[in-house]
């Protein structure tokens, strides 16, 4: 059963294949677009059509029937997979126009249209300029724009004229930088008016970058790439926008106007919204400040400031039918919804209760709001606002019991995505006007695996969200080693109320482990503060947190043995895990850092600075959150093995924090084992790698925790 779960998991890309997603629906709420493989080891995404009113699916487009060929991804088309954690092939994304009758999509660098609606079309290649990136009809469905050679591009369907919109020598045109897309949120760089006259682009310079270089020590034949990446403390891409004719002007490339706000105090372009409005959101470097901003005019329209940072919250802003605003705002500890028209946003009131925690809007129909929110950290619900209603009578709950839930909106249709404790799959609902019409069918692969049974405990003072899980072998009485398994920073949760993300955990504990999985402070869901508790330092609380969950887990269930407690994670997690063994040795026994962040100065600039500030400024912060400096100091304790992996091609914690980490750990007679991956990003999806990875750690903590079983027998003995 553990061979074939690893591989199995390793196959379906973390059981996601075959689940359907990227769900849009027709303005009448009639038809729903959905992206799905064929089956739950299919790695090729389709693009498929469900009927709102009786769920009945059809194929739209499947990449078999287009092209034969092996899918061939440009350098860029494969940077954006990274960002965005796409490991699927296919179609993996697409877009409509504002009627939902033609969806265009990329495949392989050419640009394809089908109808949809008509179960008789076929989807037919448009004579694009290949490679295209991001190609997005226009809003009546005449055009295409897309992205070429860092230049914006428009192709008309009718006259197959394609001409340029907006280009320039050493700039792109049309695409996010680095940082929106890994770290905002924001995977696009224009947008369509909403008459599909002109275009917003963003214009991204990046020269002001430096340049870094990866490598691939295994074939040292080849030439190292060449990648701008703004590590905290340097410069970033310079980002502006421009607003340019969707039509072809005489000469060649159309003329195009600034759309303003002061970028010199506002640098980050968060993202655009273009609706009945242009409205611009944009940051200071520092995030403690942002704006809403008119695009048309440069008029402010709200501004936000904080004293530690800004939140990017997805889905706004929005604005309804009526051209009322839809934003959010802090107060009593709780990111709550605000709606307003321009002029009174500003000084809005908020409409969800105190507790009711605003993760993302999720569209707009009509003037009904759709929110995804926590009152609990565990559980991520759906609720919809009615703004007609006034007050918070207009607050209705969707889909709140125990779970995570997610949903779209349109045309008087819901579908409604969730996952449980109960189901190992997601389940998808059709909603229409209130009523269960359907379900979309979920593909995924049954877990080869015992059903996870998560016990969960608030731990300490601040009630740290922790999940125990135990081997479904396990009779009371019986020791185990400890697993933790955090991710235990900002931007994710791993203690939620939803199987899938306990399938891995309960793999290792099959292995013979209780496994500890704790969402300490930074760790979203809980509100403003609890966010914020790890401003200045990402060490020292997260840490602490741990142990605080670890002990109380133990206080719990007396069959975890403290004497035996092993440590491992990714990225984050993986700095935290090197972190544990360095500095708490007392409590951890041993670790495995898959890809850590190891020097902050190492990592990028909208993410670090948000919590550490600038390095020049602030390198106290820097010097308390790092690893670097640990080695020299853990050396003189006790000593704890230490596994590190890295992938050797990731673009996004480079590999030389490990590097930097095995160094340091060198010099101070620091034994560890370091394991590169030739080839591999920081998604490691490669099939092979990705199984073995599980069976290699889970014998480097068999044998590990096994000498601190013995080491601690012999202690208590004094033999």
């Amino acid at each position: 059963m553990t061979d074939s779960f690893a591989r199995q998991q390793a196959r379906t890309r973390r059981f996601t294949l075959g689940a359907p997603r990227a769900f849009q629906i027709s303005p009448d709420g009639s038809r729903i677009t959905f992206l799905r493989t064929k089956s739950g080891d299919d790695p090729v995404t389709c693009l498929w059509e469900a009927d709102a009113a009786t769920g009945a699916e059809r194929l739209v487009a499947d990449p078999a029937g287009i092209s034969a060929d092996e899918e061939r991804l440009s350098p860029q088309e494969r940077a954006h997979r990274e960002r965005v954690r796409e490991t699927a092939a296919g179609i993996v994304s697409y877009a409509a126009d504002a009627a939902h009758s033609l969806a265009v999509f990329a495949l392989s660098g050419q640009v394809y249209a089908v109808a949809l609606g008509d179960p008789r079309a076929a989807p037919r290649q448009v004579p694009a300029r290949s490679p295209a990136l991001d190609p997005r009809p226009d809003p009546r469905g005449g055009k295409v724009a897309y992205v070429h050679q860092g230049a914006l591009r428009v192709i008309d369907l009718q006259t197959g004229d394609d001409h340029v919109v907006a280009a320039e020598e050493g700039v792109t045109f049309g695409l996010a930088e680095f940082v929106a897309a890994e770290e905002m949120g924001r995977s696009r760089g224009y947008w369509w008016s909403p008459d599909g006259a002109r275009l917003l682009i963003a214009r991204v310079d990046e020269s002001p970058v430096k340049r870094w270089h990866i490598a691939d020590p295994a074939h040292p034949e080849r030439e190292p790439a060449t990648v701008r990446y703004p590590a905290a403390g340097t410069p970033n891409a310079e980002v502006s926008l421009v607003i340019a004719p969707a039509a072809a002007a005489a000469g060649g490339t159309g003329t195009t106007e600034p759309a303003g706000w002061d970028r010199k105090e506002l640098p980050y372009l968060v993202t655009a919204c273009w609706d009945d409005d242009l409205l611009i959101v944009a940051q200071t470097r520092d995030q403690k400040t942002m704006q809403v901003i008119d695009g048309t005019t440069g008029e402010l329209i709200r501004e936000d400031k904080d004293q530690h940072w800004t939140d990017i919250v997805g889905g706004v802003p929005a604005q309804l039918d009526d051209g009322r605003i839809v934003w959010t705002e802090i107060s009593e500890d709780t990111r709550r919804l605000i709606i307003a028209p321009a002029s009174g946003l500003a000084a809005a009131a908020p409409l969800t209760p105190p507790g009711l925690q605003v993760r993302e809007v999720l569209g707009t129909d009509g003037g009904v709001v759709l929110l995804r929110g926590s009152t609990e950290s565990t559980e991520i619900g759906v609720w919809s606002y009615d703004a007609g209603a006034g007050g918070t009578g207009g607050l209705a709950e969707i889909a709140t019991w125990p779970g995570v839930h997610t949903a779209r909106p349109g045309g008087g249709t819901t579908v409604v995505s969730s996952r449980t404790l109960a189901a190992k799959r997601l389940s998808v609902r059709i909603v229409r006007h209130g009523k269960a019409t359907g379900e979309i069918a979920c593909l995924a692969q049954e877990p080869a695996l015992p059903h996870p049974r998560p016990r969960f405990l608030n731990a300490g003072p601040t009630g740290i969200r922790t999940a125990v899980l135990f081997p479904s072998w396990h009779e009371p009485g019986g020791r185990l080693p400890v697993l933790m398994e955090p991710y235990g920073g900002p931007h994710a949760q791993q203690v939620l109320q939803a199987c899938g993300i306990f399938l891995r955990p309960q793999w290792f504990a099959e292995q013979g482990f209780a496994v500890v999985v704790a969402d300490g402070r930074g760790t979203p869901g809980r509100g403003p503060a609890w966010d914020r508790a790890v401003a200045g330092d990402l060490a020292t609380g997260v840490l602490e947190d741990q142990v605080t969950a670890l002990h109380a887990a133990a206080a719990e269930f007396a069959d975890l043995d403290v004497s035996r407690v092993g440590i491992r994670g990714w990225s984050f997690g993986g700095y935290l895990s090197a972190l544990a063994v360095l500095r708490r040795p007392d409590v951890f026994h041993a670790g495995v850092a898959g890809a850590p962040v190891t020097d902050w100065r190492l990592y990028d600039t909208h993410y670090t600075e948000r919590y550490l500030g600038d390095p020049a400024e602030n390198p106290a912060a820097y010097a308390a959150s790092s690893l670097i400096n640990d080695p020299e100091r853990a050396a003189a304790s006790v000593i704890r093995p230490l596994l590190i992996i890295h992938g050797v091609a990731d673009d996004n914690v480079f590999v030389a924090h490990s590097l930097r980490l095995s160094s340091a750990l060198l010099a101070a007679g620091y034994p560890h084992s370091v394991l590169p991956l030739s080839g591999v990003t920081h998604m490691t999806p490669q099939e092979v790698v990705a199984e073995n990875l599980l069976l290699l750690q889970v014998a480097f903590l068999r044998s590990a925790l096994a000498a601190a079983g013995e080491e601690a027998e012999t202690a208590a003995t004094g033999m």
